[in-house]
């Protein structure tokens, strides 16, 4: 619920509590393959908050009657650690969040191309480690880059922020501070690619000139975070491209080795064959010599064929 709007939020210089301007984003940082045994997962760290996205399938629904024959049932599982708040949370998954489960699988129904896979399920698991304002919109923003690297097909990547009023004044990304004093914030889900807003929420009052404002606020928020994460995901892709192209380079070198062996293997052969023959050559002149050995008892016999012509005279 929105605050009374007593609290100073923000001073005359338009510095808020943390020290962000009106218009400012908490420091955000994405990273990709953080849960190894999900299809894709992400990990988002929006100021204070950490949240897991974990993406599975798509894969078959169980119980079965409850597949939808013509595309694919997006189901969302948003939980808060017991640990994630100042006082600790129930175990036990609360009415509030069960609702941004719902809220947050409708959004991303709105761009994942669910008729491609019929009669299946795609599971979204998200996880809020530590909780500071606005972990419905990160958690959205987390989500969208886990199907991503998951490969889910879709028509584009939601980007999400909240904005709201600190002390009636238009500021973008609540904290959680700002979020319960404030007079109001309204929680935006938002596709560049397509011009479309997937999520919209509002508490609080606002006037027309507020709400156009910060719906004007929220869009150009949420256009920075989309930059950081298609930036997130062109860098992943490039890591597996270079992983890819080392493990080619090992093939080759490999394949190199391979040959080289086959060719020091065939070396080997030719040598041990033409050994033998080298032999041989050596053996003959010693045949010769054999040889000449009756030459020698023939130069003898020839003192007996003198012989007969002695009894003839």
């Amino acid at each position: 619920m929105a605050g009374d709007g007593t609290v100073q939020l923000i001073d005359e210089k338009g510095k808020r509590v943390d020290g962000r301007l009106k218009d400012e984003l908490r420091p955000t940082e994405i990273k990709i393959g953080v849960v190894k045994n999900a299809d894709g997962s992400a990990e988002i760290r929006m100021g204070k908050n950490i949240i897991i996205a974990a993406v599975y399938g798509p894969r078959e629904l169980h119980p079965k009657h409850r597949a939808l024959p013509d595309r694919a049932l997006i189901q969302c599982f948003y939980r808060m650690s017991t640990f994630s708040v100042n006082d600790r949370k129930s175990p036990a998954p609360s009415r509030r969040e069960k609702e941004i489960s719902m809220l947050l699988s409708d959004a991303l129904t709105s761009v994942v191309l669910t008729d491609k896979y019929p009669r299946t399920t795609i599971d979204i698991y998200i996880q809020v480690i530590q909780a500071d304002g606005g972990t419905r919109c990160a958690s959205l923003t987390a989500a969208s880059v886990a199907l991503a690297d998951a490969g889910v097909p879709m028509r584009g990547i939601i980007a999400a922020v909240a904005s709201g009023l600190a002390n009636d004044i238009v500021v973008l990304d609540l904290f959680d501070l700002e979020d319960q004093k404030g007079s109001g914030d309204m929680p935006l889900g938002y596709c560049p690619t397509l011009n479309e807003i997937s999520l919209l929420q509002l508490d609080g009052v606002f006037t027309l000139e507020q709400f156009d404002e910060c719906l004007d606020l929220s869009i150009e928020g949420a256009k920075r975070l989309y930059d950081i994460q298609t930036n997130t995901l062109k860098q992943r892709y490039a890591d597996i491209r270079a992983e890819v192209a080392v493990d080619e380079d090992d093939e080759v070198k490999e394949e190199l080795k391979e040959q080289l062996n086959d060719e020091v293997k065939e070396e080997l052969i030719e040598q041990l064959k033409e050994e033998p023959k080298k032999e041989e050559v050596k053996e003959e002149p010693k045949k010769e010599e054999v040889k000449e050995e009756p030459k020698k008892e023939e130069v003898k016999e020839e003192p007996k064929k003198e012989e007969p012509k002695k009894g003839d005279e």
